[in-house]
């Protein structure tokens, strides 16, 4: 799917979505996660994420310690200079980019620091976690960033049909 395409159907669906959230906060499955987990799987063994890019192009993930360590020992700098080039922190606290698209993100949409990326990164779009009921909003939020996760949702109200 082409990013204006996708761009545009998220949008067309977001008052659909909107309504299946508030809905499934309201009465959460027992079986949300099996659920969402299969659909992940499903969309993943066709999804090259690399076509896309978006997260990397509009979101910043929260660098936690760790993984201002891991990425500037990969850049060969000390973290404080790490903090000072590439990161701020947000109203929450949370270290965040400076800047989007994610400053690690190459032309061919390959990430500098992949092997060293921070954990938010590492487990991006979330759909595959645990509690599933407890990520809803932010799950929510990634259907107008990722096709994959619009793709995740699609399937998950067919399975449970709450509208």
């Amino acid at each position: 799917m082409q990013e204006q395409e996708f761009h545009q159907k998220a949008q067309k669906l977001k008052t659909h979505n909107q309504a299946f959230f508030k809905k499934l906060k309201l009465k959460v499955p027992k079986n949300l996660d099996l659920v969402f987990h299969q659909a992940h799987d499903e969309v993943f063994a066709t999804t090259n994420c690399l076509t896309c890019a978006n997260c990397c192009k509009t979101t910043s993930p929260i660098f936690y310690q760790h993984d201002i360590e891991r990425a500037a020992k990969a850049l060969k700098m000390k973290p404080g200079a790490f903090i000072q080039q590439y990161l701020f922190m947000d109203e929450e606290g949370d270290f965040v980019l400076k800047q989007a698209p994610c400053a690690f993100l190459q032309s061919d949409n390959l990430c500098q620091i992949y092997n060293d990326r921070p954990t938010a990164c590492r487990e991006y779009p979330h759909t595959d976690r645990k509690k599933m009921h407890q990520i809803l909003d932010i799950t929510f939020r990634n259907t107008l960033v990722c096709p994959a996760v619009l793709d995740i949702v699609e399937k998950v109200q067919k399975k449970i049909n709450l509208i």
